[in-house]
């Protein structure tokens, strides 16, 4: 009997891939995936050299773009210097989501249908390894989730596992893995429970519920994160974003305590807190895509980097509420803002990153074990 897709995925009707990857071992992966499921008559198009892009519109299906891909795959976070950034580097490995979560500031970026994931993976390995391998002295956070979801496409590509595997040779490397789903299959791929950082987002019981679509529960992925725990490998955590909506204190209070039912403080590397911010031309995005959406017309102003924030006196107030409840649980350290001010550090936690050497020094500290 043919297996079924995880339900993220079964919005897939079509593999694109380029004509230069059809042969990879990649998109072999993915066709010996798809021919083990109920799905294995999904149609695959050839895409030839001189085409750059393709046009996929056709209802709610979603379509898998095998790509080469041309550009740079280590970059830099795009942060902004006038907020505290973690310093965290990128390994870019796709571009879109197959889930839908309202807020999410990808649908802003990719308005299409179309599901990326840079087929040529020796050339990203081979950048890597000129990059890590430079100066072993010198070391690197980095994760995969931040124009896509580190783990939503693991099933068909096994990209994550390749690439835990392939940095098994770098201990100056650290990896975080950050998703909205469960799956744990790359954990057979590494030894080095101290060199991947297994990250789940969380938010409140509603939110989940009402603004997040085809993602697992939020106790499936607290779920998940105990059973890596177990395993020996230190999780992260991230609330953001952190949503005001009525009911909120009740809200993320549960969530905050249900994570000590499955997690020890000791075992969580270091987890995020993140208002709400949208660039503008991401709210009518919002109100098209998710017409019952409400959090949007809350009271917000323009920040420095451009984007809209909630008023600062209510989301330090959810700040305060928030980190008082985890300190109750142990949590301090391990805290910290995405995209906070010097202000709202001091406000919240009566010190900022400059106090203890930065932001971006404390938490590859912390991803290598040393806090």
């Amino acid at each position: 009997m043919s297996k079924r897709l995880p339900s993220h995925l079964r919005k897939i009707g079509h593999v694109f891939v380029d004509e230069s990857m059809q042969d990879s071992p990649m998109a072999r992966r993915v066709r010996d995936k798809l021919a083990g499921t109920d799905r294995a008559d999904i149609p695959w198009t050839v895409v030839p050299p001189e085409q750059d892009r393709i046009e996929f519109v056709r209802g709610e299906t979603q379509a898998l773009y095998l790509k080469e891909y041309k550009g740079k795959f280590l970059r830099f976070c795009p942060g902004t210097r006038a907020y505290h950034c973690c310093g965290y580097r990128i390994i870019h490995i796709g571009e879109n989501c197959p889930m839908a979560c309202s807020y999410c500031i990808l649908q802003a970026y990719f308005q299409d249908r179309v599901l990326k994931i840079w087929a040529n993976q020796d050339d990203l390995f081979t950048e890597l390894g000129n990059a890590f391998g430079a100066d072993r002295n010198t070391r690197y956070r980095v994760g995969t989730g931040e124009f896509t979801d580190s783990l939503a496409l693991e099933h068909l590509t096994g990209y994550s596992a390749n690439l835990i595997h392939f940095l098994e040779d770098y201990d100056n490397v650290v990896l975080e893995l950050k998703s909205k789903v469960v799956d744990l299959t790359w954990m057979d791929a590494t030894t080095r429970t101290d060199r991947v950082l297994p990250a789940w987002s969380l938010n409140a019981p509603f939110i989940n519920e009402h603004e997040e679509f085809d993602v697992s529960t939020l106790r499936e992925r607290l779920t998940a994160a105990r059973t890596c725990a177990e395993a020996g490998f230190r999780v992260c955590l991230h609330f953001d974003p952190i949503i005001h909506y009525p009911g909120w204190e009740e809200g993320y209070a549960e969530t905050i305590d249900m994570i000590f039912d499955y997690v020890k403080p000791e075992q969580i590397a270091y987890m995020s807190l993140g208002s709400f911010r949208c660039m503008p031309q991401l709210t009518p995005i919002i109100e098209n895509n998710f017409p019952d959406t409400t959090y949007i017309y809350n009271e917000f102003v323009p920040g420095l980097d451009g984007k809209a924030r909630l008023l600062r006196p209510l989301r330090v107030a959810q700040f305060k509420f928030m980190v008082d409840r985890l300190r109750k649980h142990g949590m301090d350290k391990q805290l910290y803002f995405c995209m906070e001010s010097t202000e709202v550090w001091n406000e919240v936690f009566g010190y900022a990153p400059k106090d203890f050497g930065g932001l971006g020094n404390r938490l590859m500290a912390q991803a290598f074990g040393e806090e």
